[in-house]
Order: C-alpha cells, then structure tokens, then sequence
C-alpha cells in the first residue's frame, strides 16, 4: 500500500459495497461543507482513501463543524432517500462484516421515507433473522404508520446527509473534523445530528451551537432526537442483540 493511503478491504464484500460508499463520499464533498476524506481508489473488494492525521478535538473545531455540517445538509438531495450522485440502487448500512441492505427512493415527505425505507424494512430483517419478535417488529410497525401519516412532517427540503454520523465516523483532524464511512442519502437534517448524540461526540453542544448560527433547527428538534435515533438502534438491536433490544423497545414506545 503506497504511503498516504488507507485500504479499507473485504474480499467477499457485497456487490457495490466499495463502489456506494465512494460515491456517497464525493457526494458530500461536492457540498463543499464538512471535509470528507478524499477517495483515492475503489475496486469489488477495497476502497482506498487518503491517510487522515489525526488530531485532539477542541471546542473550535466543534463549532467549525457544526457550520460546515450544516452547510453540506443545505446542499440538499432530490428526494428523501434519493441516493447519492454515482450510484444507482439501494445501499448499505452496518458494520463492514455483515451490512444490512439500505433501502433508497424517491419520496416527497421524509414520515413516508422513514416508514417505508427504514422502520419497516428493520423490522423484516429483524424477523427473518431471529433478532426480534412479532411484538418488537409491531412496536416498529407502530411508529411507522405514525410517520407514513405525515405526524413528523415539516417541509423542510431533503438535506445531503451522512446517514451513519455517529462519533467513530468523525475523525478528527489538523483541518478539523472530517467524514468517512458514510451511508449518504436524501434526508432530514436532524437525523445526523441525532446519530452524532447516540453514541456521543466530543464537544456537541459546540458542534450544534455552530450549526444553529449557520441554519438555525425548529424549536422542538430535540423532542424529535429519540425518533431519528430509532432506526440505527434497531439495527445494532437486529444485528448485536443484547441492550440494543431494549434500548429500541424504549425508544419505539416514545414515538408510538
């Protein structure tokens, strides 16, 4: 591996694992917002990326970020779910070992996107694989009629989001914090800040003071945190079993 470069690699990979994230990578670095680390080359079985220094977080490169993040949101999508420029299809969504498929679409109302290409699509796989009963996938099932009915809609336009923002995926650098691992789609903005919260990220109330000052949230957006942090739960709930479960039974109750 010539120096500079980092190999991220699986022989078996999925069809178009490498390839969708390369693309969700120069779909959120065209935004020209957050830094993204730069894709060096992709194959059926890698993805090479340009070697990341990496550097203690501070409260300035937080609020750095939180405006830069904002700004890559603001460059938008064609719909909820949309994926990004350069791959055509559905994605992927999980740990390198065993991702679980992440459905895309064209939807005009986030509620029916969350339903149909998230909530429901986790309870499935929750099923088939074991991880989750008929009443955890009702519980699921539940809180997606609530969002297919429009009850979380606000028309804000689909932002250009991450999609997997949690802290390991935020590293963090000389130039500040950067982006890697994405699963990139058409989505609402809170829903990467509510990842980058679940699992917690250095200095977040910086990071949201920063995104505040550049495009200010709705009032009630943190009533919202536990509903945007349902699907990922769910699937650490489908693919790690243990607290996860009910962690999400908890999380689906709320929102139910």
């Amino acid at each position: 591996m010539p120096p500079g470069v980092f190999r991220k690699g699986r022989a078996d990979a999925p069809d178009g694992f490498f390839a969708c994230e390369a693309a969700g990578l120069e779909w959120l670095r065209a935004a020209h917002g957050a830094p993204v680390a730069r894709v060096v080359d992709v194959g059926p079985d890698h993805l090479d990326l340009e070697r990341l220094t990496e550097a203690a977080p501070s409260r300035e490169a937080a609020r750095a970020f939180g405006s830069l993040l904002a700004a890559t949101h603001d460059a938008g999508a064609p719909a909820f779910g949309s994926p990004p420029d350069g791959w055509d299809g559905d994605g992927f969504f999980g740990p390198l070992s065993d991702p679980l498929a992440l459905r895309s679409g064209a939807f005009a109302h986030w509620g029916e996107f969350y339903a149909r290409c998230r909530l429901e699509p986790i309870a499935r796989q929750g099923l088939e694989r074991g991880a989750l009963g008929p009443a955890d996938a009702g519980l699921l099932e539940a809180v997606a009629r609530r969002a297919a009915s429009g009850s979380w809609d606000d028309g804000e336009p689909p932002s250009r989001v991450h999609g997997d923002l949690w802290a390991g995926n935020v590293l963090w650098t000389p130039r500040g914090a950067t982006l890697i691992d994405p699963a990139a789609h058409g989505g609402h903005r809170e829903s990467d800040l509510a990842m980058l919260a679940l699992f917690g990220l250095p200095f977040l109330d910086d990071v949201v003071a920063g995104y505040q000052q550049a495009h200010p949230l709705r009032a009630s957006w943190r009533r919202r945190v536990g509903l945007h942090q349902l699907y990922p739960v769910a699937v650490h709930a489908v693919l790690f079993g243990g607290h996860y479960v009910d962690q999400m039974r908890r999380l689906a109750t709320q929102c139910a």
